[in-house]
């Protein structure tokens, strides 16, 4: 049976933290969901923001690996060894760990090498301080996971979609709403400010823009996503006609 609805995607603008893209022809629902998957279950590599994408997918769930703590196949090898000889405090920063693998990374001394980060310095992620005398040396490893298990494994700096620019349906009550911020993407006049009350309108399309940590470029958070909700949906399909098929032999 062909889908009620057939969504059209079209993306506005690509950079390097964030993706703007509209969805057409589709439920709030539909809308709402995706917004939660990118948010909360996109795998990455988390211990703090780690460059993902070449490694993640090919990484095991540790969860569901073999092994009987750590290996190559569900973690990353971190090492950290610095010592503090001076009077001044000494900083220890993400710039400090020293990765077994070179795809993996902390974000911030991925950006301090791009030439093209438009944000220019970047500054490091503090770990811990240190005194004259103090030293510190350990090992970490980095997992795999999704943030609905620990926030760690975020891939998103936010995510946010708007559907009603110039509040046809009244989702919201403007008091005045000439002292309001019209939304970026209003087709009113410049003199107008809100538009008719539409009763009979519905939410179909989505302003959507998604803003990555850097753990994960923007384009593949998305992508990982709808697989996610695609693979649950598809779950649900599956219980659904076995269960149907278990009511028939019962009757």
């Amino acid at each position: 049976m062909p889908y009620a609805n057939q969504p059209t995607v079209k993306i506005t603008r690509l950079s390097e933290d964030n993706v703007e893209f509209v969805i057409e022809s589709t439920d709030l629902s539909v809308a709402n969901g995706l917004r939660r998957v990118f948010i909360s279950e996109v795998p990455t590599i988390g211990l703090i923001p780690l460059t993902s994408d070449d490694v993640v997918d090919k990484l095991n769930y540790s969860t569901e690996c073999q092994c009987s703590e750590f290996c190559p196949e569900c973690a990353v090898e971190f090492t950290l060894d610095v010592k503090c000889s001076d009077d001044v405090t000494r900083h220890v920063t993400s710039r400090d760990l020293i990765s077994t693998n070179s795809r993996v990374v902390p974000v911030t001394s991925k950006l301090r090498e791009d030439e093209a980060n438009e944000y220019g310095e970047t500054e490091d992620i503090l770990i811990v301080k240190l005194r004259k005398g103090q030293d510190l040396q350990l090992r970490a490893y980095a997992r795999k996971g999704f943030s609905k298990e620990h926030a760690k494994w975020n891939p998103t700096a936010g995510v946010a979609f708007e559907y009603d620019p110039d509040n046809a349906l009244r989702h919201t009550t403007y008091p005045k709403p000439e002292e309001w911020p019209k939304s970026e993407y209003s087709e009113l006049p410049e003199d107008l400010h809100e538009a008719p009350y539409d009763h009979s309108a519905k939410a179909d399309k989505f302003f959507f823009n998604v803003e990555s940590t850097g753990a994960l470029r923007p384009e593949t958070i998305v992508l990982s996503g709808l697989r996610t909700l695609k693979e649950k949906l598809m779950n649900l399909q599956t219980a659904f006609q076995q269960e149907m098929a278990e009511e028939v032999l019962r009757v």
